[in-house]
């Protein structure tokens, strides 16, 4: 292995180890009629950026919620992202606006985009929990301490 090589893969480990999923704030839990949440909150680009990769997998009851500063189309994409998972847009006042369901990790590329209508938040679970819990378009959300 050239010395360059070495830099490389020094390069590789310390960027996975700042990128791992430690550095996502907590947040109690997001709540629905039926369903309850303890989140992860992905507020900042870099936090956004990482998501849910290389996770193996996600407790039933836990989520992760993406906090934008505006309403728009949402653009996501399950690149390293190695389980399933349903993505639910909420606008402003926490109404779901679209449900996204069993979405696949990407294990081709190039991964596909899933663009969403205009939302405020995203929330991603394990794929089927919107399902089994009556969350669609409509339902309502509530954030809980």
């Amino acid at each position: 292995m050239e010395k360059s090589d070495g830099l490389k893969v020094v390069f590789l480990l310390f960027f996975l180890a700042c990128t791992q999923p430690q550095s996502v704030g907590q947040v109690p839990a997001i709540s629905f009629e039926n369903a309850s949440f303890t989140l992860e909150v992905a507020r900042t680009a870099v936090e956004k950026q990482q998501g849910l990769m290389f996770r193996e997998s996600l407790a039933d009851d836990a989520g992760m919620l993406f906090i934008f500063d505006d309403t728009a189309p949402r653009g996501f994409w399950m690149k390293n992202t190695l389980i399933p998972l349903d993505m639910i847009y909420l606008d402003e006042n926490f109404t779901v606006v679209e449900v996204k369901e069993n979405v696949p990790p990407c294990t081709e590329d190039p991964c596909p985009t899933y663009v969403s209508v205009p939302a405020r938040y995203v929330l991603e679970v394990n794929a089927g929990a919107s399902a089994r819990s009556g969350i669609r378009v409509g339902s309502r959300a509530t954030l809980r301490e």
